[in-house]
């Protein structure tokens, strides 16, 4: 396949799947990695410029080995060819990217076990896999004056990045758990901006970060609440977001990134029975303009009521 497969995914957007190549790699602590890549593969490469922008790293089947690319299909997404295993896939954020140098940095959280910690913990220069094109969630109003930027070690990267490129004006505040001080980084914010480090959490322990969103005091005036973490912490965080404060959907953004337990948790979500699975699905098979806050409620109380 060429460096950078194209697909159409609507008149005015071209999506690509890039390989591309490992540069330099660096510990940043004990627990996160970064590693920036170049390469030809990015040639064409769209960052969206919004700062907790994500994309899908597709990983080698062995850590030198080429990865296997998918080729991209007509509704925007990929696909691979019959009999043709699929590359191991995950999602991260990324941390940098520099159009000048076409160098893109994504920072991985690293522990024991798991498909991409695993890869990072022993990458080095001339490592190859493959990354579509990225899309952002952070959406604040154009009239903000302030926000809170909430995370644990996963999305550290994407709440450091949208400190670091905040808003001319707009008051920061950035709480991160990490979990312990050596997991804390130094960080190039922009004057005035508030950082708070919180120990705990991210597999360690219980996170705290309910607890410091509940706990906060949001300024007067139009604002944004952006928290990003543990799949099961972040629904709390929502609940008192939405239900508690009463914000509306424009004043938060609110990200599940993993999930602790994970395995478990899949487990028991492929036990459900055909019924519950359908009633799932069917929540969000709703019209276009439905209120997603809502069905995400719908969504959030049936997963509560059947133990996930």
């Amino acid at each position: 396949m060429s460096a950078a497969a194209e697909i159409t995914a609507s008149k005015k957007t071209v999506h690509l799947i890039h390989r591309i190549v490992v540069q330099r790699v660096q510990r940043l602590t004990t627990g996160m990695v970064r590693v920036v890549f170049g390469g030809e593969g990015l040639d064409g490469f769209v960052s969206s410029g919004i700062g907790d922008e994500y994309l899908r790293v597709f990983f080698p089947a062995s850590q030198r080995d080429e990865p296997v690319l998918p080729f991209p299909t007509d509704d925007g997404y990929w696909d691979y060819p019959e009999g043709v295993t699929p590359a191991e896939m995950r999602t991260y954020t990324v941390r940098g990217w520099d159009e000048a140098a076409r160098e893109l940095t994504i920072d991985f959280v690293v522990h024991d076990g798991g498909i991409a910690a695993a890869w990072a913990l022993d990458t080095r220069p001339g490592d190859v896999v493959g990354v579509n094109t990225p899309r952002g969630l952070y959406a604040p109003p154009a009239d903000i004056r302030w926000q809170l930027l909430v995370a644990d070690a996963t999305g550290l990267p994407a709440a450091a990045r949208l400190a670091e490129t905040a808003p001319a004006g707009v008051r920061t505040r950035i709480v991160l758990e990490v979990a312990s001080a050596e997991d804390e980084q130094h960080l190039a914010l922009p004057a005035g901006a508030e950082l708070h480090w919180v120990h705990g959490g991210n597999g360690h322990g219980p996170t705290r970060l309910a607890e410091i969103v509940a706990s906060a005091e949001l300024p007067d005036g139009p604002g944004y609440v952006w928290v990003a973490g543990e799949t099961r912490a972040t629904r709390g965080v929502r609940k008192h977001l939405r239900h508690t404060l009463g914000l509306p959907a424009s004043a938060y953004k609110v990200i599940g990134y993993w999930t602790e337990g994970a395995e478990e948790w899949r487990d028991r979500f492929d036990a459900l029975s055909d019924e519950d699975r359908a009633r799932l699905s069917a929540l969000w098979d709703v019209e276009e303009g439905t209120d997603a806050e809502s069905i995400t409620d719908a969504y959030e109380a049936e997963l509560e009521k059947l133990g996930l």
